[in-house]
């Protein structure tokens, strides 16, 4: 049973490119089928969460993240009576903008995109569901509702002005109403993030031996979850006690957010899902004090993980060869793989073309990347066995 305030795939606002619909999958079922069957989504395999691919198999990579995140949207929306389906849509579709290199990389072609109008992985997110992947007979993109598109876009809340270019091209044609909040299925995709990445970055923080169990169960929420394992399970060993630990950590998260809004809603009291929209302030969100106490957790993080000096040392190595993959790229235009080519001959000036380019950097894996930067400039010293990027091959 769905809240009143869910979003109903029979009041959807449809698509951009009117289609037929399917007689045994929703709207957001199709949406969130679309977007796992994407050559974007497959690609985030290789692509960084926080640790470099060739670093570890056991790290997260952005598709391990991007999976956890519609986990826990899943069971927040459920828990909520919100559309599942939706939720999922938006968490699975969240990070398909991003670049090699995580958060690092991206930092690196907005700086070289600066003249050209930028560079965001949201938007370049909307820009790849609604022109880059080329698969479909009647339409460019995938063709998304216009639900999914818009919690795509503003599941952080409202865009400001002046629009990163993606996003403000598509919008001009769709409009987004990027300045109000989104739908709570939207929200739910968001904060689902937030809970993926503070768990799993401690996991990860921990197996690359960045920090202990011991300077973690010093820290608020996770001073009590160790504390509650260390009495039910005495002397247990190193690596049950830690995943213990994490696992309860986990769900005060999850329960506080479902908590928090069972409360906002049931004041709030909207009656749909555009009174949501309406409210002007988020729905769906961890509590004061919680935040408080993760706040405390992400400088920990920050100085300890983030920061650390072989994390640090890896960050300037790849920002260097996105630095020099892009100019090559735009001095000479002929190195893009062939299928690149027509849009490279109809772009009408050097704005057009350098988003071309920010295009295909920015859907390049990892190893790719580096790949491609040993053979075109030479040796990086992080050349891996094996390659795949933009479409899964170099040419």
């Amino acid at each position: 049973m769905l809240a009143p305030f869910a979003c109903r795939p029979s009041e959807s606002r449809g698509r951009l490119s009117p289609e037929e619909e399917s007689a045994f999958r929703s709207c957001f079922q199709r949406d969130r089928d679309r977007i796992i069957h994407c050559s974007a989504f497959r690609r985030l395999m290789h692509k960084t969460q926080v640790f470099v691919v060739h670093e570890g198999d056991s790290f997260r990579t952005r598709l391990t993240h991007t999976i956890e995140v519609g986990q826990v949207a899943r069971t927040m929306a459920n828990a909520l009576g919100l559309n599942v389906e939706l939720a999922e849509a938006v968490a699975l579709a969240h990070d398909l903008g991003h670049t090699p290199f995580g958060h690092t990389g991206e930092d690196a072609l907005a700086a070289l995109m600066a003249p050209y109008g930028g560079f965001d992985h949201n938007a370049q997110a909307i820009r790849i569901v609604t022109r880059l992947e080329r698969h479909y007979a009647d339409f460019d993109g995938l063709n998304l509702t216009w639900e999914t598109l818009e919690g795509i876009a503003k599941h952080n809340g409202p865009v400001p002005r002046p629009l990163p270019y993606a996003l403000a091209e598509y919008d001009a044609r769709h409009d987004l109403e990027l300045h109000t909040h989104a739908s709570a299925e939207a929200q739910v995709a968001a904060i689902a993030d937030d809970v993926a990445y503070n768990n799993h970055d401690l996991h990860d923080g921990l197996r690359a031996g960045l920090f202990t169990e011991e300077e973690l169960a010093g820290l608020p929420i996770l001073e009590d979850c160790f504390a509650e394992v260390d009495a039910a399970y005495p002397a247990l060993d190193p690596k049950r006690r830690r995943h213990e630990a994490l696992r309860r950590f986990f769900g005060v998260l999850v329960t506080d957010v479902i908590e928090g809004a069972r409360a906002t809603l049931a004041e709030a009291r909207p009656g749909s899902a555009a009174e949501v929209r309406a409210l002007g302030r988020p729905v769906i969100g961890f509590s004061p004090a919680l935040f408080a106490a993760l706040r405390e957790i992400r400088t920990f993080l920050f100085h300890r993980m983030y920061r650390a000096p072989s994390v640090v040392k890896m960050r300037a190595d790849v920002t260097k060869i996105v630095q020099d993959l892009f100019p090559l790229y735009l001095g000479d235009p002929a190195l893009l793989p062939a299928k690149w080519r027509e849009d490279v001959a109809a772009a009408p000036d050097e704005t057009a073309l350098a988003r071309i380019v920010a295009d295909y950097i920015a859907g390049m894996t990892d190893r790719f990347a580096i790949g491609e930067h040993a053979r075109l400039i030479g040796p990086n010293g992080l050349t891996p066995s094996a390659q795949g990027g933009p479409g899964g091959s170099a040419r």
